[in-house]
């Protein structure tokens, strides 16, 4: 038995994404680095502008850095009263979620995740891993120039 995660397609996502009924907005924020595909992804899909917000709180190898989510650069100059979309590839604690709703406390927000929990999940079915398609196997080695 294998315990390699399946890999979701670019496929699927555009799907879901077709489907999903996403809540109106007015701008898409999504949180760096885990979020900067999603959020690219809503925000192409609904026509509105894209920033991100830089926190971190897992190292790549999914393990907590910090004992909370800590915000690595300013936060994105967005007018208050702008209603905002903050995307995220998972969330399972919402911690993440909730130190970036505190960043715009002058703004309606709404969490999109494309799994775990949030206002809005693309995959609420899916309760395991998953490797997301644009993301680089660890195994696989960078590409080196000639010469």
């Amino acid at each position: 038995m294998s315990n390699a995660k399946p890999l979701l397609s670019f496929a699927a996502i555009r799907e879901r994404l077709r489907e999903v009924s996403l809540p109106a907005g007015d701008h898409v924020v999504g949180i760096h680095t885990g979020g900067t595909v999603p959020a690219a992804l809503v925000a192409y899909r609904m026509g509105l502008p894209l920033d991100y917000l830089h926190l971190r709180f897992r190292n790549p190898d999914n393990k907590p850095e910090s004992d909370a989510p800590r915000l690595l650069a300013p936060v994105p100059d967005i007018p208050p009263g702008v209603s905002i979309l903050l995307v995220d590839d998972v969330s399972v604690s919402r911690a993440t979620f909730r130190r970036a709703r505190a960043c715009f406390p002058r703004h309606p927000v709404v969490t999109i995740a494309f799994k775990g929990s949030a206002d809005v999940v693309l995959f609420p079915e899916i309760e395991g891993c998953v490797r997301w398609p644009w993301s680089v196997p660890s195994d696989v080695e960078p590409a080196r120039k000639p010469g």
